[in-house]
């Protein structure tokens, strides 16, 4: 996940084309074919300048215009950009980019069940909070990186009974999976504008953002929020960096403290990454981050092993804990592979 991408901090051709042959690529058809022609679509790049640069991002202008009527074809997303762009452009002023992947929490899981139990959880950028939710889901994980089959390896559920989300993982030497779920105290996030699970607008945009072609993470969005309106996890309104420190400070003393965040920090300029990083770290607790590669400013450049850097160009995250990275994972949750200790 490139910061430039989604920042704004190229030319909105750059920012396509390399949206395009680096996150869309293996992924999304329709939005690698989008993308590729806008790089290219004079027309539609003036409209893309007109944008404040952080409102630029494809995954944000594709999903507003696929809210107001684009589908699959380049003809249809320009048309109806072209043609209803007085209509688009207030939604992509009013909207950010806050997909909210529960398959994310398989990647998180072995690490934080080997935390000491039971936890107090934060999420900074928590969306609806699907991922708060780890110990309401299911999970399968196989041996190896691709993508895993329904059938195989072991299952771990809820101590209530299998949930209506199972999540598969795949996983490859260096990763121990749990026996058991974490244990969760106690839960809350943050988000500059939380998604109220309960509100259909909120969550059809939250359906808008996943990529056409990703029929899986869509059903699996609807069953998750389907668990999340029974108990909803809080979420407070806030910039991370200010509200984070308050609430922190309402976790319960006998729970450890778990600060973490997945696909966040990326929408961040980088003087707020690195505030970011030096508040949680003088937190008591640990800090689990699942972002792309160097979107967070480690302090220390050489805990980064040699393999991070392969994260680059296939698009993975490097999840760390307490700023020393310890895997790489699918940026949706679909595999997870250790790191050799540095």
């Amino acid at each position: 996940m490139d910061p430039a991408i989604h920042r704004g901090q190229l030319s909105p051709s750059e920012v396509y084309r390399r949206f395009a042959r680096t996150e869309a690529h293996g992924s999304s058809k329709v939005y690698e074919d989008w993308a590729e022609n806008i790089a290219e679509d004079p027309a539609v790049l003036d409209l893309l300048a007109s944008l404040p640069r952080p409102k630029r991002q494809p995954n944000l202008v594709f999903a507003a215009a696929r809210i107001h009527g684009a589908e699959g074809s380049y003809a249809s997303f320009r048309g109806t950009l072209l043609g209803r762009w007085n209509a688009i452009r207030p939604t992509i002023l009013a909207r950010s980019t806050q997909t909210n992947e529960a398959a994310r929490c398989a990647v998180l899981l072995p690490f934080l069940a080997a935390l000491p139990q039971p936890l107090a959880l934060i999420e900074v950028g928590a969306s609806a909070g699907l991922c708060l939710l780890p110990d309401r889901y299911s999970y399968r994980y196989t041996a190896g990186q691709n993508a895993p089959r329904y059938d195989a390896g072991p299952r771990l559920d809820p101590a209530a009974g299998p949930s209506g989300v199972v999540i598969e993982c795949g996983t490859a030497p260096g990763i121990t999976v749990p026996d058991a779920l974490p244990r969760v105290a106690w839960r809350a996030g943050i988000d500059l504008a939380p998604v109220d699970v309960r509100d259909p607008a909120a969550t059809d945009w939250l359906e808008a953002l996943i990529w056409p072609e990703h029929h899986e993470r869509r059903d699996r969005l609807r069953a998750a929020l389907d668990i999340a309106r029974r108990d909803p996890p809080r979420v407070v309104a806030g910039d991370l960096n200010q509200a984070l420190p308050a609430l922190a400070a309402e976790a319960p003393a006998d729970a450890t403290l778990v600060v973490f965040h997945t696909a966040v920090l990326a929408y961040l300029e980088a003087g707020a990454r690195a505030d970011f990083v030096d508040l949680v770290r003088g937190l008591p607790g640990h800090w689990i981050s699942n972002e792309g590669r160097g979107v967070v400013p480690l302090p220390s450049p050489g805990a980064r092993p040699a393999d991070t850097e392969g994260a680059t160009q296939d698009g993975r995250f490097v999840v760390a804990v307490d700023g020393v990275p310890r895997a790489l994972a699918d940026p949706h949750g679909r595999c997870v592979v250790g790191l050799p200790a540095s």
